[in-house]
Order: C-alpha cells, then structure tokens, then sequence
C-alpha cells in the first residue's frame, strides 16, 4: 500500500516541493511546440505561481490534487497568453501550441483553435465538471491516468472511461 508524505504547511512550501514536477509538466508541454515563443517553461510555472499566491486552500493539498489545480492554472496561463498575442496581432504569426491528445497528439494549433478547445472545455464543464478536469490534466500538464485518479480521487478505470466520454463531447462541441 502506497502512503503519501504528509502534506504541507503552506502552499509556498507545496509550491517548492513540486517545483521539480511542475517544471517537468511545463516543459513536455511547451516542447511539442512548432517553434520558439516568448513563453517558455520557467515562464508558464513561474506565472502559474504568481496565480497561486492568495488562493486559499491550497495548503494541505496532496501532491496529486496539487498537479490538478497546477493543471488549471496552466490552461489559463496559457489561453491568456495566447489571448494576449491574438489580440497584439491579429492575424500575425501565430502561436502554436500542442494539446496531449490521442488525436491530435502531434498537431500544432493555432491560437484560434487553442481559443476554441479553451471554450469546448468550459462548455464541457457546464455539462461535466469531472470530465472538464480529467481534459485539463491530461492536455495542459499532461498528467496520466493514475496521476488524474489520484488528483479526483477516482479510480484510473474511471478516468479511462470519463476521458473516452471527453473526447467524444469535445469532439462533438469543437465540429
């Protein structure tokens, strides 16, 4: 049986005990990446750690739950960069960013579709809140099914099943 090292004091203290982690999750995800952007890994978890400070309950969180919400974080850092370009340039040079789907697991996307999935996601929370997480974790940090399960305190059977559903609305919403 697995047991989890007790959680920490404070979210700083979480922040730093997982920093290696979340450096790790930023840089798969901005690796797949066509070509070179402003917005680079230590960029994406140091913004996402300015978005932390404030939050209440994030002490205490196990590790799992913690790349969870890492996971959300990251999405909005990565739409509002996005957003921010889009709006900056207007049918410039876009931004291409890889989502980790078994789709699309080696496509670009162009900040539109980034834009587009961001909302199919939050049109797929109104339905589904759990299936909008479990997209989140697996195409913005990139976590596996264990990982997910661990975060949502599901079974990874579970997450298997809710991501197949996933892809299938999300499918539906983005045609």
């Amino acid at each position: 049986m697995r047991t989890d090292p007790p959680a920490p004091d404070t979210a700083d203290e979480l922040f730093r005990q997982m920093y290696a982690e979340l450096r790790r999750l930023a840089s798969a995800r901005l690796r797949r990446s066509e070509q070179l952007t402003m917005l680079d890994t230590t960029a994406l978890v140091h913004e996402s750690y300015l978005r932390f400070q404030g939050q209440p309950g994030l002490a205490g969180l196990s590790p799992g739950q913690f790349l969870g919400y890492a996971a959300r974080v990251m999405r909005f850092v990565v739409i509002d960069f996005v957003r921010q370009r889009h709006a900056e340039r207007r049918g410039g040079d876009h931004l291409h960013v890889t989502l980790n789907t078994d789709i699309a697991e080696s496509v670009s996307v162009r900040d539109d579709d980034v834009i587009r999935i961001h909302d199919a996601i939050e049109e797929l929370a109104q339905v589904d809140d759990r299936l909008a997480r479990i997209v989140e974790m697996r195409c913005f940090a990139g976590l596996d099914e264990v990982a997910i399960a661990e975060a949502l305190g599901v079974t990874d059977r579970t997450v298997r099943r809710d991501w197949q559903k996933a892809r299938l609305l999300l499918r539906a919403v983005l045609q």
